[in-house]
């Protein structure tokens, strides 16, 4: 047992500095371990995180939110940045690397001939999605999935508050959202093709673009990708496959490589440049060709930091087979929790690729608190854990045999708190939060 540490007293003070506590929601204390998660961090290297105390632990999370697929302070990486760094990473004209990597991506992408650059996973989706617009002069987005905190996406909301039910974050406040957009983005279910029928049987005549992740947990079912494709040439409408969290992972480049379905337009962030800002919308000539008809433009996507880790990141990626890796961890990792919950007689559910793998407790309403103690034991043995795991180049094999052998003891001791209310007992602090909520 250890004390909640310098990383929640900074905490404290940062709810009442910045609003919502930290920049992003995924990354906040109390979606882990209220009052208990270290929070902050002073160095991280391949798997490894110390935090403000000096205390190291092994991360079993999703790694730096998916962005760091090489591990923390991949050392090709580093030295390409740092190179750019020391020749200036910033001036009037323009960086070359971003020809060269807009170059290598439309290798790696064949049916695509344009690229173009930002810095974030939401604000690329907002580009891809006004270059859709542009190109079709309509308005309407058809989407599933999660795919930012953009207007056009919380547009969603505006006409039912339950719209993103289901698209991995619920119940997001269109708080802010112009109300004049209520109608312009219209959610459907993976795999649910009458879904969208249904949209384009409305909206045919309007519908800009389809955007979606062409998978993420479950695989597509019965041509689902084939049939998306048919229905966006029929209306006119742009294909957006967003890859800011399947791509690199499971196949070089995006995952739809693998899947045998091209779109129009594909996103990339997040493992693109591990852990460095990068962000890039390719696409056909055809819709790309937009975006000099609209405005798109920001000062900090012509530095040089982003293109520079991106190129070295994938030319990396693929030199040392990272995806094969990938996959080997993420199958062992799966077939650990499966195997483990049915020898301590826990109610495990298994769901995702190997390369974005959960679990969780099928309990009832103690199933979050059952959750919260499985995170909270395994920091307690030097593990940053929850219930999901997105495999990275560094998670060898020996880190995994001590991950699963701290599973195997923590499930053993969870195996004693199945009677309602014996889980949220056992915790130091509350039980972690669920999705958007405001902090008190």
């Amino acid at each position: 047992m250890q004390s909640a540490g310098t990383g929640q007293e900074l905490y404290r003070r940062a709810k009442r500095l910045i609003p919502g506590g930290t920049q992003l929601l995924s990354k906040r204390p109390e979606q882990y371990l209220p009052d208990n998660w270290p929070a902050y961090y002073q160095k991280a290297k391949g798997c490894t995180v110390w935090d403000l105390d000096g205390r190291a632990y092994t991360d079993f999370t999703s790694c730096g939110i998916g962005a760091c697929l090489l591990g923390y302070a991949d050392d090709t990486v580093n030295a390409a940045v740092a190179a750019c760094v020391r020749d200036g990473s910033m001036c009037t004209l323009n960086p070359p690397e971003e020809v060269e990597l807009a170059q290598l991506l439309c290798t790696i992408h064949p049916w695509a001939q344009k690229a173009r650059f930002a810095r974030s996973g939401g604000e690329s989706m907002a580009i891809a999605v006004r270059i859709a617009r542009a190109a079709t002069g309509r308005s309407v987005v058809a989407f599933c999935g999660y795919h930012g905190w953009c207007d056009w996406y919380l547009a969603a909301n505006l006409s039912e508050s339950d719209a993103l039910q289901g698209h991995l974050l619920p119940g997001l406040d269109p708080a802010g959202v112009p109300p004049g957009l209520r109608g312009t983005a219209l959610p459907f279910h993976y795999n649910e093709l009458g879904e969208l029928e249904q949209i384009v049987a409305r909206h045919a005549g309007d519908l800009a673009a389809i955007v979606m992740e062409p998978m993420r947990t479950d695989p597509p079912r019965d041509g689902f990708l084939e049939k998306v494709r048919s229905i966006a040439n029929k209306t006119g409408a742009v294909l957006i496959f967003d890859e800011i969290t399947a791509g690199w992972r499971s196949h070089h480049g995006g995952i739809h490589l693998g899947l045998g379905v091209e779109p129009d337009i594909a996103v990339f962030a997040k493992a693109i440049s591990n852990g460095y800002p990068m962000a890039a919308v390719i696409g056909r000539s055809g819709p790309m060709e937009a975006a000099q008809r609209t405005f798109v433009s920001s000062t900090y996507w012509t530095e040089r930091i982003g293109p520079t880790a991106a190129l070295a990141a994938i030319r990396r990626m693929k030199e040392v087979g990272l995806v094969a890796h990938v996959q080997g961890v993420g199958e062992r990792v799966l077939a650990g929790w499966r195997s483990l919950g049915a020898r301590h007689g826990l109610p495990v559910s298994i769901s995702g690729i190997p390369a974005l793998c959960h679990f969780g407790f099928d309990c009832g309403g103690d199933s979050r608190a059952l959750m919260t103690l499985f995170t909270q034991e395994m920091l307690d043995r030097g593990f940053l854990a929850n219930g999901g795991f997105y495999p990275t180049y560094a998670h060898g094999p020996q880190v995994v045999d001590r991950y699963l052998a701290a599973v195997d003891e923590v499930f053993a001791r969870l195996r004693l708190c199945l009677k309602p209310g014996a889980a949220a007992a056992a915790l130091r602090g509350p039980v972690a939060q669920s999705g958007f909520a405001r902090l008190t």
